[in-house]
């Protein structure tokens, strides 16, 4: 079989592509913009991954080369994996839309927890010759010790069939699914948003460690609520047994509050302004919510705490945040109407937990201590 390309060597394209296709037995090609990280993976020739809990035993993945796009040939590769964050699709897909031979067809699956990676991609790369597909990432992974990765042992990667054209990957650890969009939309408004809810109001509860997060008897009262909710809402839309979503729900339940899976509150709470878009993980279920008459009060107050949640000072959402009121947020990111109530909703959380924030919006150390104990009092 051909070579397959992973873009993006990072934690999910090592940790997790990686090490599906090093126990599939297949040769990988790695493609990454970060030269220090691809001259380390070729000088190496290997790296371990090993598993939360020593659930089996470590996994060592050798068989692979790694390029920059400087350096990169796809002449024996037909199947692409692109694991790069969502923000960042269009750039890979501008990267590897000139490196791709106009007289072959390509296969790309990208492997993006994001709203439509796939169309993203495919606008990005212009090309005729390219079938995209999507997956979602089920597994979490860490960094560890130099190249070395802890991940969660999740054994399947599952993709769009239907944007497969036909092609079925030769590889049983990556599955295509019938009906892959109701499946994406199903993961991203059960587990992201759930991790979403843990993230965010473990933040405002001054929580750093995201196990820690996730047993606290407070959001776990929220999250169950939400979970019950969300749960209802699915069903009544895409048509999923009630036993089959709670299963589904439980499930990443068990996940989250695995203290052996090693995880931080800042790494699931990065990236706001992604977060809090329209049809993802906070805003997308709030509306199914109300579509429904549900109580969406949890991923309201998430939301609230998501608009607040205190970055690095370089981060792009503290640009964001030092540039755009509350209200304009809301609008512009969110996309919410002032005239709905969701916006009145989530500015009364909002104006609750900031209470003690400087008029500027800038919080100082003692401010932004007052306004974690105002959240506590919230949640």
């Amino acid at each position: 079989m051909r070579k397959i390309a992973v873009v993006g060597a990072g934690k999910t394209g090592r940790g997790f592509i990686g090490r599906l296709l090093g126990e599939a037995g297949q040769e990988i090609l790695f493609i990454d913009r970060n030269v220090e990280l691809v001259s380390a993976l070729n000088e190496a020739g290997k790296f371990c991954v090993d598993f939360f809990g020593n659930e089996r035993e470590p996994l060592e993945v050798g068989r692979f080369r790694a390029c920059t796009w400087e350096d990169v040939s796809l002449k024996d590769v037909e199947l692409i994996f692109v694991s790069v964050g969502g923000q960042n699709l269009p750039e890979a897909g501008k990267s590897l839309a000139a490196c791709l031979d106009g007289g072959r067809h390509y296969y790309v699956i990208t492997c993006e927890n994001a709203s439509h990676p796939s169309g993203t991609l495919r606008k990005a790369m212009g090309k005729d010759n390219i079938s995209v597909s999507e997956a979602t990432v089920f597994c979490t992974t860490i960094e560890g010790h130099g190249l070395d990765i802890h991940s969660e042992n999740y054994p399947y990667l599952q993709c769009d069939a239907d944007l497969l054209d036909g092609y079925v990957p030769e590889i049983k650890q990556v599955r295509p699914m019938g009906q892959f969009a109701h499946f994406l939309t199903r993961k991203l408004y059960t587990y992201n948003a759930a991790s979403c809810v843990i993230a965010y109001l473990g933040w405002a509860k001054g929580y750093t460690n995201y196990g820690d997060a996730a047993n606290d008897k407070e959001i776990l009262e929220m999250l169950d609520r939400n979970y019950a909710a969300t749960n209802r809402v699915l069903c009544r839309e895409y048509g999923y047994e009630e036993k089959d979503q709670e299963e589904f729900a439980l499930l990443s339940k068990k996940k989250f509050c695995d203290r052996t899976i090693a995880d931080t509150v800042s790494r699931n709470a990065r990236d706001p302004q992604r977060k809090l878009a329209a049809s993802e993980r906070i805003m997308g279920p709030i509306r199914l919510l109300y579509k429904y008459g549900e109580d969406a009060s949890v991923l309201e107050k998430t939301a609230a705490a998501a608009i607040l949640y205190q970055a690095e000072p370089d981060d792009p959402w503290s640009r964001i945040q030092s540039e755009k009121t509350r209200e304009q947020i809301l609008k512009e990111i969110c996309k919410v109407d002032p005239e709905e109530p969701v916006f009145a909703h989530i500015m009364g959380y909002i104006r609750e937990m900031e209470r003690n924030i400087s008029g500027t919006g800038e919080p100082d150390r003692t401010a932004h201590e007052n306004l974690l104990r105002e959240v506590r009092k919230n949640v």
